[in-house]
C-alpha cells in the first residue's frame, strides 16, 4: 500500500542555505530535500537507505502545562534553518512532509494527528524523522508506532530516550512530563509490556517518586554521572539486544547547558556531545532505527542557535 499525504497543518516550506554548485559534490540539505509525496520504500531496502521524512511537531502545551519556559512550537522552523546550510552526505534520500501544530492548549487532538500522520509513514516503510516540540512530542510519537502495522503484528519495539529527566509524572493532564508513563499505560492496556531505557538521568532533577515510578515499571536507567563513553555504549548493546526495534528520542537537555542552553530545562551537568553522538551512531549502525524525535529545542533562549545546531548534526549522524 502506498502511503496518502499525512495529516498536516502546515504544508512543507521551500529550504534555503548557502548556494556553491548545483552538483552532488556542491550538494547541501536545502538542495537535496524535497517535498513528500505519497510513496513506499523499495521493497528489501536496508535500514540505512530506507527514505528518512521530516514531519515537525510544533508544540509547547505540554511544557506550559510543565511549568516549563515556553518556545519550542517554533523548533521544527528552527531545526530546518540549521540542517538547511550542512553538506548533504547521505546515502538516502530525505523528504519533507510539513508541520503538525498544536493550537492553544489542544495538545491531545495534535498528538493524534501526529501519531496518524506517522503511523502512515511507517507503513509505508519510510523513517519518520519528528522535530519537536516539547517532549509530549515523546507520546505522538507512541501513538504512531503503536498504531503501525508491523507493531500491531508483533514487533517488539524499545523506547531510548536520552534525556535528564524520566518523564513519568502522574498527573492528572498529560505534558511533557508524562509521556513515558501514558505509554507504559497504554502497553498494559494493550496486553503488553513498555520496554523503556533512558541514557542521561539527572538524580537531583527526578524526585524519589519518579525513581520508584522507573524501578516499578522496570526501567533501565543510566545517571548522567555516569555516562562514560564506555559505560554509555555497554547499556545500549544490552538495550538493543533486548528488542527488535528502537524508537529513539531525544531530549536536548540532555546535554550541558553550555552545549544546549536553548532548552526548555537547561542541565547543569549533562551528558558530553561526544557520548550523546557516540549512542546515535550505535543506534543507527545496529540496523534497528524504526522511529526518531528530537525534542525541546526552545529557540527564543538559544544562544548563537548552539542547540539547533546540535540537533542538526545529531540528526545527520543518525540518517547518515
Amino acid at each position: 500500500m502506498v502511503s496518502s499525504v499525512p495529516p498536516v497543518d502546515v504544508p512543507p516550506q521551500p529550504w534555503t542555505g548557502r548556494f556553491d554548485g548545483e552538483g552532488p559534490e556542491h550538494r547541501r540539505w536545502w538542495q537535496a530535500v524535497t517535498p513528500y509525496t505519497p510513496r513506499r520504500a523499495r521493497a528489501g531496502a536496508s535500514a540505512s537507505a530506507r527514505p528518512a521524512v521530516i514531519l515537525g511537531f510544533g508544540s509547547d502545551a505540554g511544557v506550559r502545562r510543565n511549568k516549563g519556559r515556553a518556545g519550542a512550537a517554533a523548533a521544527p522552523a528552527a531545526i530546518r534553518a540549521a540542517l538547511g546550510p550542512l553538506a548533504f552526505h547521505l546515502g538516502r534520500e530525505v523528504h519533507d512532509a510539513g508541520d503538525v501544530t498544536v493550537s492553544g492548549d489542544a495538545l491531545e487532538a495534535g498528538q493524534a494527528r501526529a501519531g496518524l500522520a506517522i503511523t502512515g509513514l511507517l507503513d509505508a516503510g519510510l523513517l519518520p524523522v519528528v522535530l519537536g516540540g516539547g517532549h509530549e512530542t515523546a507520546f505522538a510519537s507512541y501513538l504512531g508506532v503503536a498504531g503501525s502495522a508491523e507493531v500491531r503484528e508483533g514487533l517488539q519495539v524499545g523506547v531510548l530516550n536520552l534525556d535528564a529527566h524520566f518523564d513519568l509524572r502522574d498527573e492528572a493532564m498529560p505534558s511533557s512530563g508524562t509521556p513515558f508513563l501514558q505509554m507504559a499505560r497504554a502497553e498494559a492496556a494493550a496486553g503488553r509490556e513498555l520496554k523503556y531505557a533512558v541514557v542521561g538521568i539527572s538524580e537531583p532533577n527526578n524526585t524519589r517518586a519518579l525513581f520508584r515510578t522507573a524501578e516499578d515499571l522496570g526501567v533501565d536507567y543510566l545517571l548522567d554521572e555516569d555516562c562514560s563513553a564506555e559505560a554509555a555504549r555497554v547499556f545500549v548493546a544490552a538495550f538493543l539486544a533486548q528488542v527488535d526495534a528502537v524508537y529513539l528520542t531525544i531530549d536536548l537537555d540532555v546535554l550541558p547547558a553550555a552545549v544546549a542552553p536553548g532548552v526548555s530545562a537547561p542541565a547543569a551537568y549533562g551528558v558530553p556531545l561526544p557520548v550523546i553522538s557516540a549512542v546515535c551512531r550505535q543506534v543507527a549502525a545496529s540496523g534497528k532505527l524504526l522511529h526518531l524525535d528530537v525534542a525541546e529545542l526552545n529557540p527564543e533562549l538559544d544562544v548563537d542557535h548552539r542547540t539547533a545546531k546540535v540537533a542538526a548534526r545529531l540528526i545527520t549522524t543518525l540518517l547518515g
